[in-house]
């Protein structure tokens, strides 16, 4: 009998969310929805609200008196997110009127990004690799 090697006996782990800490969560919700193309999962809860979009979950957490993002540097990058298309995503957020930082590019490694920043100051790079453009 083979035994397992450290790779094979781990347990597999679901999708994960990213957890933003927001001042306001119902103004982030609204952001994610008609700026960047989430819908809101969770709209109930006092303190949290969760947006997804294509497999991608953000739960967004009331924290009021936290220092914003855009106050915090490069701790303020928190995703780098796979896209199908960053010159057609590009054009889809212009249009909703999105924060766009960086216009698409091509970088050293090979992957065309753009980077989009959030009310708070949060910075999401969606990145395409260069071959499958």
């Amino acid at each position: 009998m083979a035994q397992k090697t450290g790779v094979e006996a781990r347990t597999k782990i679901a999708p994960w969310a990213h957890v933003l800490a927001v001042n306001d969560i119902d103004r982030s919700a609204r952001y994610f929805c008609q700026r960047l193309g989430f819908t809101l999962a969770w709209s109930e809860a006092s303190d949290w609200r969760l947006v997804q979009r294509d497999g991608v979950r953000i739960m967004l957490g009331k924290c009021p008196d936290v220092t914003p993002a855009v106050q915090i540097g490069p701790h303020s990058w928190f995703a780098y997110l796979d896209a199908e298309d960053v010159d057609k995503l590009h054009s889809e957020f212009l249009a909703s009127e999105a924060i766009i930082l960086q216009p698409p590019k091509d970088t050293s490694y090979r992957m065309r990004e753009i980077v989009v920043g959030t009310p708070d100051g949060h910075r999401i790079v969606f990145g395409q690799d260069v071959k499958s453009r």
